[in-house]
């Protein structure tokens, strides 16, 4: 789609590279103009909006702290001021640390819900205020919710809870043509999934969906695609499980 002069805004977190640069990228050509959000990345951040403002788009980056309630209030505040009001939220950043129960530390423990939970809790309630009347928002979830493997006891605590907000915040915004969706990834050749395991873990993931891959990132931000435009329009408080038939 070739841009428009007043494009739509979508506000994409943790977007400076993995899934969520896939989902800048894939926006973007839809037509979007971009809000690349980073945390601690900011040359990958500016890397990427320089090259979908080279490919035709608009972008820009913003940095904020997902985990920050006030970050995040004033991520929209710039958006707003440089992009204009906001259409589609898309829920990316998230961490993940593979630990059993019992060898989590606190510390792990609080990063993991700061970001994942409280993180999704921060961008939903302001964009319960500030999204434009027909908007989206694309949560993530994991598959791995699906799965019960030993040691993502506390990673799928998180994405239980982000499929809690989705089910019940798509209610909530009743009235206004606002969806409200999930994606729930299988195994993505990302850095997320991919730090920590070995070549033989790699490989007994990438076997275990039908398909007998692992995903890529354009496989999800295909999803995010068709659910932030107007083809999803009926689809409103789901998960969608996009995981090659893993689970």
């Amino acid at each position: 789609m070739t841009p428009s002069s007043n494009p739509k805004v979508a506000i994409v977190t943790g977007a400076s590279r993995g899934i969520g640069a896939a989902v800048a990228q894939r926006l973007a050509r839809d037509g979007f103009a971009v809000a690349v959000n980073y945390a601690s990345s900011p040359a990958q951040a500016e890397a990427l909006v320089a090259e979908l403002k080279a490919a035709g788009g608009k972008a820009v980056a913003i940095k904020a702290d997902v985990a920050s309630a006030d970050e995040v209030r004033a991520m929209f505040d710039a958006v707003e001021a440089q992009l204009g009001k906001v259409d589609v939220l898309v829920n990316n950043a998230g961490v993940l640390n593979t630990l059993p129960l019992a060898e989590h530390s606190d510390a792990h423990y609080d990063q993991t819900f700061d970001i994942n939970v409280r993180g999704t809790f921060n961008t939903l309630r302001e964009a319960a205020a500030r999204l434009n009347e027909g908007g989206r928002i694309v949560n993530f979830s994991s598959t791995t919710l699906a799965l019960n493997m030993p040691g993502y006891a506390i990673y799928n605590a998180t994405k239980a809870a982000v499929e809690a907000f989705t089910h019940v915040f798509a209610k909530e915004l009743r009235g206004r043509s606002i969806t409200v969706n999930a994606v729930a990834p299988g195994p993505i050749a990302t850095s997320l999934f991919l730090d920590g395991k070995t070549e033989e873990q790699v490989q007994a993931f990438a076997k275990m969906p039908p398909l007998q891959r692992l995903g890529q990132p354009e496989d999800i931000a295909s999803v995010v695609s068709f659910l932030a435009g107007p083809d999803a329009g009926w689809v409103n408080g789901q998960i969608l499980r996009a995981n090659g038939g893993l689970a």
